[in-house]
């Protein structure tokens, strides 16, 4: 087993690094403040973790073999992408009006606005960011048939396969969340630039037109 875990890291690694809806999401949440970005986080590895096991036990091939089941989820996370993308422009909107009567209040009574930093009241409790997190995970078909395609490659000969990808599905889960983590922390480092209007402003602008882009291309796509 020792034998495979240096290059089931190095898979790991790459697959993290590869920008997708996930890294969009933690990164938004994270706005809010550190632990609604490791809540985002812990839901998403969650959910990585249970399409290990779901992948363990071969369930997942239901989907590659069902096309009908396949293009349900497809379109349910298509769904649950854009919903995630219309948020974020939402909260977008919200900043803008809000920058808006802060400067017509700084130019009625000459008192400084407040800064419009990342209002983790807003963003309600922290079960909402992990399962946000959780959801995006669970609802995309192609996390589903990349666990049955990608974990079965690294279990050693003659080893017991169902123990073996719970190990590494655990162990991916863990990997991933100390990646993201360096997200959230670089996010938070960012605070005082992040707390700016104008800056917190476009930053939910690309990130819900990103999600949104993404979502409907899962729906598009065959």
């Amino acid at each position: 087993m020792h034998q495979t875990l240096l290059p089931f890291l190095g898979a790991c690694l790459l697959i993290a690094a590869s920008p997708g809806p996930s890294t969009v999401l933690i990164i938004r949440r994270s706005l809010a403040g550190r632990r609604h970005g490791m809540a985002t986080v812990l839901g998403n590895e969650t959910g990585v973790f249970v399409w290990g096991l779901v992948a363990a036990f071969g369930l997942t091939a239901l989907l590659t073999a069902s096309r009908l089941a396949y293009d349900a989820m497809r379109v349910a996370g298509a769904v649950v992408l854009v919903a995630f993308g219309v948020q974020a422009l939402r909260a977008a909107r919200r900043l803008k009006t809000a920058d808006g009567e802060r400067a017509g209040g700084e130019r009625e009574d000459g008192a400084e606005a407040a800064p419009a930093g990342g209002d983790a009241a807003a963003a309600g409790p922290l079960r909402r960011s992990y399962r946000a997190g959780l959801a995006l995970n669970l609802a995309n078909p192609k996390a589903a048939v990349f666990a049955l395609s990608f974990l079965p490659q690294f279990v050693p000969a003659g080893a017991p396969q169902l123990p073996s990808m719970v190990a590494l599905a655990a162990l991916w889960a863990v990997f991933e969340t100390g990646y993201y983590a360096c997200y959230v922390w670089g996010v938070d480092r960012m605070r005082r630039l992040v707390d700016r209007a104008a800056v917190r402003r476009r930053l939910e602008q690309v990130s819900g037109c990103v999600l949104v882009a993404l979502g409907i291309r899962m729906a598009l796509e065959g």
